[in-house]
């Protein structure tokens, strides 16, 4: 009894904000189901960055909102990899994966190094260029949780993500037409380029019918990549903050955070085809929601006015990175030998 006292003094604080990311959920997957190009995610970020901003939002909701933006965003992204398999990634062939992996790697360390140049801070230029290298708000999302990153630059990288990818949604068939691109190369340059898995279906079943199976497989390839990414990431943080600590403190720090062992797990589980069709729709629904409650969470965190001393210098960042990622994987996408 005593545990299980200490246990709800614990957890009665996260209610209120609990309860309101779930209500602003709800809401952002009714405006999804209102106008379908709104993703649900990135709804509700704005209900909890809009509400948060006019002061709305009760105190009392502030430590739920926290643990949202935090623990519920790293089971969001564990839940992710059950939408994954290794077959896919081995579908793609070696040149096909030496391929994404040279538009991750090229479009990663480019955007920082455009940030840089534009003197964005580090963070911002870290989220960013994950968001836009591997698979946008759910990137984001992870590496934030693997880093402890500024919820606001969590926001701003989201916000580019979302704004480019969307654009890529309509520019990018156009480009196909123009250069006259083959269905399944098309494909490929969709599912390298885009940033959210829903962004990269949109984009290629616009083109054609026929480009979207090798869309989706080399836009998982690319999520795959997420894990190594992070963990790496990941254990570089831990490795300056370990170097920090004095000599006679004990605290330690993980260098790989266990929701991505959990990720990688789960991706294993899926790989070995146990799971039926239902729980993997189930498990992205969960998944879906989790995502979108962690994220309302950052957005209610995020200060609207702090945002706009940041200026332009973002938005160039997002136009240098977006041209970047699309570039890379045309060329690269170009080089390999296809039929169709």
């Amino acid at each position: 009894m005593p545990n299980m006292a200490i246990s709800l003094t614990r957890t009665r604080p996260l209610v209120p904000g609990l309860a309101f990311a779930a209500v602003a959920v709800f809401c952002g997957f009714n405006i999804n189901w209102l106008w379908s190009s709104i993703s649900p995610l990135t709804a509700s970020l704005l209900i909890g960055a809009v509400l948060g901003n006019i002061g709305v939002i009760p105190a009392q909701c502030d430590e739920g909102l926290k643990f949202a933006s935090r623990h519920i965003l790293r089971a969001g992204i564990v839940l992710l990899g059950l939408q994954l398999s290794f077959n896919e990634v081995a579908k793609l062939g070696s040149r096909g994966f030496v391929a994404v992996i040279a538009v991750v790697a090229i479009t990663f360390f480019g955007t920082q190094f455009f940030a840089r140049l534009l003197n964005v801070s580090p963070g911002l230029g870290l989220l960013t260029a994950t968001g836009y290298s591997i698979c946008g708000v759910s990137a984001v999302s992870a590496m934030v949780g693997a880093v402890d990153g500024d919820e606001e630059d969590a926001t701003y990288a989201i916000a580019l993500v979302t704004l480019f990818g969307s654009i890529s949604i309509f520019a990018l068939p156009a480009l196909g037409h123009l250069f006259n691109m083959g269905n399944v190369r098309f494909g490929m340059w969709a599912g390298s380029s885009v940033h959210d898995v829903a962004q990269v279906v949109a984009g290629a079943t616009a083109y054609s019918p026929q480009s979207l199976s090798p869309a989706v497989i080399v836009k998982l390839t690319r999520v795959v990549l997420l894990a190594p990414l992070v963990a790496i990431m990941a254990y570089r943080h831990s490795h300056i903050l370990q170097r920090k600590l004095t000599p006679k403190s004990t605290a330690k720090v993980s260098p790989l955070p266990m929701f991505i062992v959990l990720f990688l797990l789960a991706v294993a589980v899926r790989t070995t085809g146990v799971l039926s069709d239902d729980i993997i729709t189930n498990s992205k629904h969960i998944e879906k929601t989790l995502l979108a409650m962690a994220l309302v969470g950052l957005g209610a965190g995020v200060n609207i006015k702090k945002l706009r001393l940041l200026g332009m210098r973002p938005l160039m960042l997002g136009v240098f990175s977006w041209v970047l990622v699309i570039a890379t994987s045309y060329f690269t996408i170009r080089l390999i030998p296809l039929d169709l």
